[in-house]
């Protein structure tokens, strides 16, 4: 992201209000616009160069172009290390690495075999996608990375295998009852797994903290500006990495909720129509369709619904904090995506 980049001076965090729920979904919009993906290489440097330009003073106004920018950065690169997070990884690239993998999981009929095959597919890209996006002030060993996924991977098999075996056992319920859970066991061992993956993949931030900084209003940050400093960390708060990774856990099972419940109920109803039963292999690709649309739509809101820089008071987060900035202090931190 552009704090990353070289210069003393804040850019606009956005062009919407950040302080509203709409306002962060329209910024997360941008962050999730797939085609920043094709940015070249040139068309990057080309960008960090007119943000650092406005950072460090050689232009004073924001205008499209630099607005067209700041979105490029901001897609690209780490809001932590200032490094272009990997291609296939990032959150403009979630919507397309998550198509096939997703569909795979709601495929109608998949057997044992399939369903592991899959859980563990999804739980690699899983934990690919929260390693390349977690807060980079506190690193994760090699171990507990693996440990992590191996985690990961069992529970949402366990769930998947679970369910799968339990719901033909509820001798109570209606043939397309039965039916329609099973298709939603896939949301079942994706939430539930996705959540603890987070957890997981970024229980060493909990463990030791992340970095948090002084919440300056625009005349703050102004002074800094002129003073040629930058805005220190007051230090490193488990609580705040609690409420980070917490958050994140949560949102990725807003994100997974429409994407993984919308379209197996919608394909149970379209499969009864006399058009697909006449075109069985129109399936793939309506299920395609299907996932691709609502994924489009459900990943803005689900980023939003928590800000990316979370601001909150001193007095919730440890006293070596509250005593730098008191008690009503307001304090910020990256919580990653």
């Amino acid at each position: 992201m552009s704090a990353s980049l070289p210069g003393k001076r804040d850019l606009p965090a956005s062009q919407y209000n950040l302080k509203t729920y709409w306002g962060r979904v329209r910024q997360s919009a941008e962050i999730a616009d797939p085609r920043t993906l094709f940015v070249s290489s040139a068309g990057l440097e080309s960008a960090k160069s007119l943000v650092s330009s406005y950072k460090q003073g050689y232009v004073h106004t924001m205008t499209p172009e630099l607005w067209r920018a700041k979105k490029i950065v901001d897609s690209t690169l780490h809001p932590d290390t200032g490094q272009p997070v990997f291609l296939p990884f990032r959150m403009s690239c979630f919507v397309i690495s998550n198509l096939i993998v997703t569909a795979g999981m709601l495929t109608p009929g998949l057997g044992t075999t399939g369903t592991l095959l899959w859980q563990i597919t999804n739980q690699s890209l899983n934990v690919a996608i929260n390693s390349a996006n977690a807060n980079k002030s506190t690193s994760l060993s090699t171990s507990s990375l693996v440990q992590s996924y191996f985690l990961a991977v069992s529970a949402s098999c366990s769930v998947a295998l679970g369910l799968n075996s339990l719901v033909p056992r509820l001798k109570r319920l209606s043939p397309s009852t039965k039916i329609i859970l099973t298709r939603l066991v896939p949301f079942a061992a994706v939430a539930s797994a996705g959540a603890l993956n987070v957890f997981l993949m970024r229980g060493e931030e909990i463990r030791r903290g992340i970095d948090v900084f002084p919440s300056l209003n625009d005349e703050q940050k102004e002074q800094l500006t002129k003073d040629q400093k930058g805005n220190e960390s007051l230090g490193k708060s488990k609580k705040a990495a609690t409420l980070a990774v917490g958050e994140t856990a949560l949102s990725r099972v807003l994100n997974a909720t429409p994407i993984m419940v919308v379209p197996p109920l919608i394909l149970v109803r379209l499969q009864r129509t006399e058009w697909l039963k006449s075109r069985p292999r129109m399936v793939l690709p309506v299920n395609l369709g299907l996932i691709l649309t609502t994924s489009i739509f459900a990943l803005p809101l689900a980023l939003a619904v928590f800000p990316q820089r979370q601001a909150i008071r001193a007095g919730k987060l440890e006293k070596e904090i509250t005593d730098q900035v008191g008690e009503n202090g307001m304090v910020e931190f990256n919580r990653g995506i």
